[in-house]
Formats: C-alpha cells, sequence, structure tokens
C-alpha cells in the first residue's frame, strides 16, 4: 500500500551535500609561486592555484602525546608547497600538496621526525580499523598485563616489610628488568627522538624517572650494600645515608604499570575515531542485481547478481521489498514507498515513481523498483556523507592534555633541578654517592605516578558511573568542552520525539461510534505492511484488543486500501480513494483532516456503506521526559535549539509542546553543519545532540556530540558522548558528571604535581631520602586514586531531582 506523505518524493534529500574543502594553501603564504624539491633535492619554480592542489592522507604511528603532533606538522609545513594538519585524535596527517606530488617526500619528512607513516591504501585495513583488529593495540595490552604480572610482586614486597623475605631484592630486580626496558620501551625510545630533536614531553620524565631509579636500584645492589641476603629498605630524613642501601625497582616499575594503563586506555578510545566513516560505508548494500541484456532476439533482460563495486553508471537494477538501494537513482518503473530514516533520521517513509531520485542505502519497503543508476562510488550520497564527517573531525581543534601541557615546562626544569643539585653538592664537598642520592631523589619525586593516575583513574571512575546512569564517555579529551557549552542543539526525530508513527488521533462522524471505525479500520491496516498502516493497526489493537480478519483485502495503488470487514465494505486510504467510491468527507470531518495536515501530521481517510466515517491522525510523538529534559538543560544555564529537517510547522508545534523557543527547521545533512557552525561563529560553544546517520557529521562539528543510544551506529561513532537510555534527561547527566570528571582530573593533577613540587626543594637540599621520595610519590597517587572513587556517589538528575 502506498500513502500520500508529508514529503515530496524526493524532497528530503534533493541537491548534494557540500563537503568542507579539501585543498588549502599555506597559511599567510599568498604567493602563487609555490616551489618543490624533488628526490634529488633540487628545488623547481612551479605555480599551483587552489584548484591545482591535491590532497594526501598519511597515516602516523609512534605519536605519544599532543607534541608529537605539532612536531611532524612543523616538519611537514617546512616542505615547500606543501600544508599539513595533523591530527593527534585519528593519528593521521591531511596534507595539501601540488598536483604530482611524489608522496613518498612526506613520508621521508615524517620518518626524519622520528615517527613512521604510510599511505592508507599501502597498509593492510585503514585508518577506520576497529580497535580488535589493531596490532599496535594488542602490543600495548600485553606490555600492560605483562607489567601488572610482574610489577604487582615487585611493588607489594617493598611496602610490605613482612614480605620481604631473604634475598627478596634480586627477585625484584628479576621482575621488574622486563617491566622497566621491555614494557616500558616506548617511553625510552620517545624519549631519545625527543631528546634527538631538543624536546621533552611526559615521556623523557617517564623515562628519566624509571631508568634512575632502575639503575640506582642497580648501583644499590652490586656496589652498595642492598645486595646482602637480609638487606631491608632503611627510611632516613637525610641523605646522610648514602642510598646505597635501599633500591627502588617498585619505583620503576609501579611507575611504568601505571602509565601504560593510562596509556592503553587512550589509545583505546583514539581507535574508535574512524568508526564513523565505518559505519557509513557499511550502511551501503553489498551486491545488486542488475538488468543485463539477453542475447535471444526479443528476449526480456535477465537479472544478474553482481558486487555492487562492479555497478556502472546507466546500469539500471532491480530493487525488490526489503532491499537496500544499491546506489543514487533515477526510477524507471515501478512505484514504492521508501525508508530513508538510516540516513535521515526521519520516520515516514517517502513515496517515489518514475523519474523520482533515491538515494543509496536507503530500503525499499513497498513495491519492486527498477532504478538507473546515476552516481556510484564517492560520487554518491553516502560517500559525500562520509567525507562531510571525516572533515568535520579533522576540523576539530587539537586536544592538549593538561599533563602535556604542564610537563613541557615541568620536565626540563626538573632535569635541570637534578642536574643542579648533583653539581652543587659536589662543588660543596659531599662525596659522589651522597650527591648521587640527592639527585635521584630529585627525579624520584618528580616522577608522574600520580601524574600518569591523574587522567585515567578519574575517566574510569566517572566513565564507569556515567555508564550506570546510561551514558557512555569515550574519552578525556571530550571533558573540556563541557564545561564550556552554552547551546544544546537538539535534533527532533528520535531524540526529543520517539521517532516512531503512532495512532494520536481519531475524529468521527456523529453517527458513527470510535470503536466500531477502529476495528473496520484497524482490521485492514493490519494485513499491510506500510508504516502507517502498521502504527494504525497497533493503535486500534492496543484500545480494542483482538481485530477480526479482512476479506477480498486489496491495496490501491497509491491511494490505501480496501475490503470487506464483517460484512461492510470498507476503504481507508487517501481522500481521492473514498471520493472514488462517492464518499465524501463532511465540513467536520475536512476540518479535522486540514487540522492535522496544518501540525504535520498524517490524515487517513475511513468509509463504508458509501458514506464517509471518520479521519484517523497518525504522527511521530514527543518522549514523555523530553519536556523535562528542555527543563534541565535550561537549569544547567544552556539554551536549547531544535533543529530538524521537517518542515517549519511541525518543528514549531513539537518546539512549543517541550518549551523550546528557537527553532532551525528544513534542513539537510549539510545544512545541519552549517547551523552548528553558525551558531559557533555567534560565539556560542555548542552540543549537538541526535540519532541519525545524518546528524553524524553535525556531531562531529559540534564542540560537544551527544548521541542517543537508540539511534544509528553512525551518529554513536561520531560522537563524544552516547546516551544508552535513549533518554533525553541522560544528555543533562551526561553533561553535569562530564564536567565533575574533568574537574576531578584537574584536581588530581594540581595535588599529583603539589607533592611532588613541594617535596622538590626538600630533595634538593638533602633533606628527603629517595625512599622517602618514593614513600611521598605513593601517597599522591593514593590521594588521587582516592580523590576519582568519589565519582563513584555522583547522583544523576533524573534520580536526585534537582541539578544541585
Amino acid at each position: 500500500m502506498l500513502w500520500h506523505l508529508l514529503y515530496t518524493p524526493n524532497g528530503y534529500m534533493e541537491g548534494s551535500v557540500m563537503t568542507t574543502s579539501e585543498h588549502r594553501v599555506r597559511r599567510n603564504r599568498p604567493d602563487p609561486g609555490l616551489r618543490h624539491r624533488d628526490a634529488t633535492g633540487r628545488i623547481s619554480q612551479m605555480t599551483a592555484s587552489p584548484a591545482e592542489m591535491s590532497s594526501v592522507k598519511l597515516e602516523i604511528a609512534g605519536m605519544s602525546c599532543a607534541s608529537c603532533a605539532m612536531r611532524i606538522e612543523e616538519k611537514l609545513n617546512q616542505l615547500d608547497g606543501v600544508h599539513a594538519t595533523v591530527n593527534y585524535a585519528t593519528e593521521t596527517a591531511t596534507v595539501a600538496v601540488p598536483s604530482g606530488y611524489d608522496p613518498n617526500t612526506l613520508l621521508a619528512e615524517v620518518e626524519k621526525a622520528g615517527y613512521t607513516a604510510v599511505l592508507p591504501q599501502h597498509r593492510v585495513g585503514s585508518a577506520t580499523r576497529d580497535a580488535a583488529g589493531d596490532p599496535e593495540l594488542a602490543s600495548l595490552r600485553i606490555r600492560l598485563i605483562t607489567a601488572l604480572v610482574l610489577a604487582t610482586p615487585v611493588i607489594a614486597m617493598a611496602m610490605i616489610p613482612a614480605w620481604e623475605f631473604r634475598n627478596w631484592q634480586w627477585v625484584s630486580l628479576a621482575l621488574a628488568t622486563p617491566v622497566v626496558l621491555w614494557a616500558g620501551r616506548s617511553f625510552h625510545a620517545a624519549a631519545w627522538v625527543n631528546l634527538k630533536h631538543g624536546a621533552a614531553t611526559m615521556d623523557t620524565l617517564i623515562s628519566i624517572g624509571t631508568l634512575s631509579a632502575f639503575l640506582w636500584s642497580l648501583y644499590a645492589l652490586f656496589l652498595g650494600t642492598a645486595g646482602t641476603a637480609h638487606a631491608h629498605h632503611h627510611f632516613a630524613l637525610t641523605a646522610a645515608r648514602s642510598g646505597a642501601g635501599n633500591v627502588y625497582f617498585e619505583v620503576a616499575a609501579g611507575v611504568t604499570l601505571f602509565v601504560l594503563a593510562g596509556r592503553y586506555f587512550e589509545k583505546r578510545s583514539k581507535r574508535r575515531a574512524g568508526a564513523a566513516l565505518r559505519a557509513l560505508m557499511e550502511l551501503g548494500a553489498k551486491d545488486v542485481a542488475v538488468l543485463r541484456p539477453d542475447l535471444r532476439p526479443d528476449a526480456p533482460r535477465v537479472e544478474t547478481r553482481i558486487p555492487v563495486e562492479q555497478l556502472r553508471v546507466g546500469d539500471e537494477f532491480v530493487v525488490r521489498p526489503g532491499e537496500k538501494i544499491a546506489t543514487d537513482g533515477i526510477v524507471v518503473s515501478g512505484s514504492s514507498a521508501v525508508d530513508a530514516s538510516m540516513l535521515t533520521g526521519e520516520s515516514v517513509p517517502v513515496e517515489v515513481a518514475p523519474g523520482d531520485a533515491v538515494t543509496g542505502a536507503t530500503v525499499n519497503v513497498g513495491g519492486r523498483l527498477v532504478v538507473r543508476a546515476n552516481r556510484i562510488g564517492d560520487e554518491t550520497q553516502l560517500a559525500q556523507m562520509a567525507r562531510l564527517v571525516e572533515a568535520a573531525q579533522a576540523g576539530k581543534a587539537k586536544v592538549q592534555r593538561l599533563a602535556d601541557r604542564i610537563s613541557s615546562v615541568f620536565v626540563p626544569i626538573v632535569i635541570a633541578i637534578a642536574l643542579a643539585t648533583l653539581a652543587a653538592w659536589l662543588v660543596a664537598g659531599f662525596a659522589l654517592t651522597a650527591a648521587l642520592t640527592a639527585a635521584v631523589a630529585v627525579l624520584i619525586i618528580a616522577c608522574p605516578c600520580a601524574l600518569g593516575l591523574a587522567t585515567p583513574t578519574a575517566l574510569l571512575v566517572g566513565t564507569g558511573r556515567a555508564a550506570q546512569l546510561g551514558v557512555l564517555i569515550k574519552g578525556p579529551e571530550v571533558l573540556e568542552s563541557t564545561r564550556r557549552i552554552d547551546t544544546i542543539v537538539l535534533d527532533k526525530t528520535g531524540t526529543v520525539t520517539t521517532g516512531k508513527m503512532a495512532l494520536v488521533d481519531v475524529v468521527t462522524t456523529g453517527d458513527t461510534d470510535r470503536g466500531t471505525l477502529l476495528r473496520y479500520a484497524g482490521a485492514l491496516e493490519d494485513a499491510s505492511e506500510h508504516p502507517v498502516a502498521k502504527a494504525i493497526a497497533k493503535g486500534a489493537k492496543a484500545e480494542l484488543g483482538p481485530l477480526p480478519t479482512p476479506e477480498d483485502f486489496a491495496e490501491v495503488e497509491g491511494k490505501g486500501v480496501r475490503g470487506v470487514v464483517e460484512g461492510r465494505d470498507v476503504l481507508v486510504g487517501r481522500e481521492s480513494l473514498l471520493a472514488d467510491g462517492a464518499q465524501r468527507l463532511d465540513a467536520a470531518l475536512l476540518a479535522a483532516k486540514a487540522r492535522a495536515e496544518g501540525e504535520g501530521k498524517t490524515a487517513v481517510a475511513v468509509g463504508w456503506d458509501g458514506s464517509a466515517r471518520g479521519i484517523l491522525v497518525v504522527a511521530d510523538t514527543v518522549k514523555p521526559t523530553s519536556a523535562e529534559a528542555v527543563r534541565q538543560f535550561t537549569r544547567l544555564g544552556l539554551t536549547p535549539v531544535l533543529l530538524t529537517g521537517d518542515n517549519q510547522t511541525v518543528a514549531r508545534r513539537i518546539a512549543d509542546e517541550i518549551g523550546i523557543a528557537q527553532v532551525i527547521a528544513e534542513v539537510l545533512p549539510a545544512d545541519k553543519v552549517a547551523a552548528v557552525r553558525r551558531l559557533q561563529s555567534e560565539g556560542r560553544v555548542v552540543a549537538m545532540v541526535g540519532d541519525g546517520v545524518n546528524d553524524a557529521a553535525a556531531l562531529a562539528t559540534a564542540d560537544l556530540g551527544l548521541a542517543m543510544g537508540t539511534g544509528t551506529d553512525v551518529a554513536i561513532e561520531a560522537a563524544d558522548l552516547t546516551l544508552v537510555r535513549g533518554d533525553l534527561r541522560a544528555a543533562a547527566d551526561a553533561i553535569r558528571l562530564s564536567r565533575k570528571t574533568l574537574a576531578t582530573i584537574k584536581m588530581n593533577l594540581f595535588w599529583a604535581f603539589g607533592y611532588n613540587v613541594a617535596a622538590i626543594p626538600l630533595a634538593a637540599l638533602g633533606l628527603l631520602n629517595p625512599m622517602f621520595a618514593g614513600a611521598a610519590m605513593a601517597f599522591s597517587s593514593v590521594f588521587v586514586v582516592g580523590n576519582s572513587l568519589r565519582l563513584r556517589s555522583f547522583a544523576g538528575m533524573t534520580t536526585e531531582g534537582d541539578v544541585g
């Protein structure tokens, strides 16, 4: 059965998605004379306008912090005629180069900087690989598990004197060595790369701290007094004791373990960045029934099923009910309703007939269609939307971790203080052993054990509590946006509304019983597969229970259905269907129909025995919790905005019902991105809540993206936060908990540095033995963990009833 619905046959996807330009010239260099250095090193003058530029994408490995991305970007931008943007979150570089530029030059430059890069097509898989198939993440996981197994007993023996059995320190050496040198090798390698380039990052401090503790322990074992059979830790207040009787394997192994844990969870989160693109491309059909001419004269064309990649422009293919449309095209024959909800998020199917445009990855829910392909591969609407999401993700501001920003200053200062301490003690006439003890104490107290725990522990506790409240937080990098947002943009269908058609009103003539109207109409509609028919049948069953079985059921193409129910010839469908049977709507029914359509709802006429008997009104309904969610957003200081592809009338009705003043309606997928950017250009910090594929690019563009867990995988992967419950009130919980988690991380970082910074002068003056330095560092770690655990008591607003 085919219904006349609210949309024009192809209006929901008319036009093409406008993507962000892939070609950009170098910043502050408008000079059109670009130079290119060939493989021999010779520089040749060349001219290249933006139109003559091409884009190259690189996958980069070996980056450990945002400063690594900045260094690679600087290196690439030093090449003539090149403009590069390196994204640390996705571990990719997008490079604009003159047409014909040798990409191997780019790869070589990245390698010179101490990292590795490949072109996506040169690697098995791609940047969209998932975490389970990522060898780098798998290697990190193995090293983390190994470190956990080996470091735990080392830490336990050092902290519990009763466990310091005979020759325990040699067992600690055996266990700690693979942890420090093998599991932590990435830190040492990165520190070496940084050293060669005159830079220092968290890897530098981690490497120096762990190696200092490890090497000092070796010195104490082999040249000091710590190697005796019954040696124990000595807790001396000053460096008068040389420190040569203590080993610090637990410091070296523990720091390695904790930081590895943080890196693993960070890496796993980053690997999800490309999943939105993968989910987008997996929406499409995998094969298609194309029509090929038969060799016999005047024989009908035969259907041949081929992989969709072999489809060519101009090919005609068959789409049966329930099948996905293989690619963008024009309907040649047949008529049907097309479900575009996977792409648009809108619940109402679209009527199509010969001459109408259809979009790949949408689903045929009605009759058989023959479609002529007019766009394939990278030119399809689906591929353009994928590029739109990719461009939006790549365009996000680079995230500089708080720890990395602080360490850029902190690390060199600590190293300088340690060297100055060593020199000062020697100049003062103290023995080398005492001087080394003080210097190592400085390095150990500054070693970032608590710093390594600050972010991952708060994140793990916060995200665990969030999951209990129906919120999934993808990573710490999304938290900074939550405290600044002042505007929240809400998609309509599936976010504010249920996204499903439902029977919302029944209007009858004066001589017609409501129950009779529902029983007759519901019985006929129950035999149909159309979404509107299903909504009517479901509503009738909910009110009346089982429905009678119709006789002589028939669909009237493009108009509705007819059949005999309990001996009566019943018509259900458009007004024109009833008019064909000389059944005219009276003034009251016409007014009800006009009112429903004016509100953006679907009106279905019902008649029998020669008379029109009533109107059934079907519409997408507002979720019962949406109005309360909007009130909570207002209490949080956020301005709600309704954004939808629906018409202005429908959007305004929904907005008025839930209390939203600002409405942006009748927007295509690309327009949603433009709407978000327009709000951002006004100085607003924007959060976006959506659930459909058409929301994915806007979710990625917004300062904070929140996806409904009941929506499509693409929207979920493109967003920063996922609301598992599908309850819009969870968005308020998500924002509030994210803010609190970020505040906890900042407090952790403050105290992690605070303990260490306060103790550094004590260590430099010889007032803090390295063992006490290790104990102080351990205490700061305990504090950080305890502070993070406070997030477990966070209560959602749906249970608190107030923002607080």
